[in-house]
């Protein structure tokens, strides 16, 4: 099965997250190399959002990348 992650980002994103990056994609890489994440990136230019998707047999895969996520700990997406 596939689940999209939904990123609706702040408008401060793009000057905050750069604190949380490495962070961001050091937990992207780990979940590619897990066979987790098949692909992820910003939708729109100026960036207003992202989506990650995901396979696995639940939605918990995506679920805790989310939990998981810096920008999403520290307050970068719009709830």
């Amino acid at each position: 099965m596939h689940y999209r992650l939904f990123y609706n980002v702040t408008p401060d994103y793009a000057e905050r997250r750069k604190e949380f990056r490495n962070e961001h994609l050091t937990l992207a890489w780990k979940a590619y190399e897990a066979g987790e994440l098949i692909l992820g990136g910003a939708l729109a230019d100026p960036l207003d959002g992202a989506i990650l998707l995901f396979q696995g047999d639940s939605p918990e895969v995506a679920e805790r990348f989310a939990k998981s996520d810096p920008y999403i700990k520290n307050g970068l997406l719009k709830k």
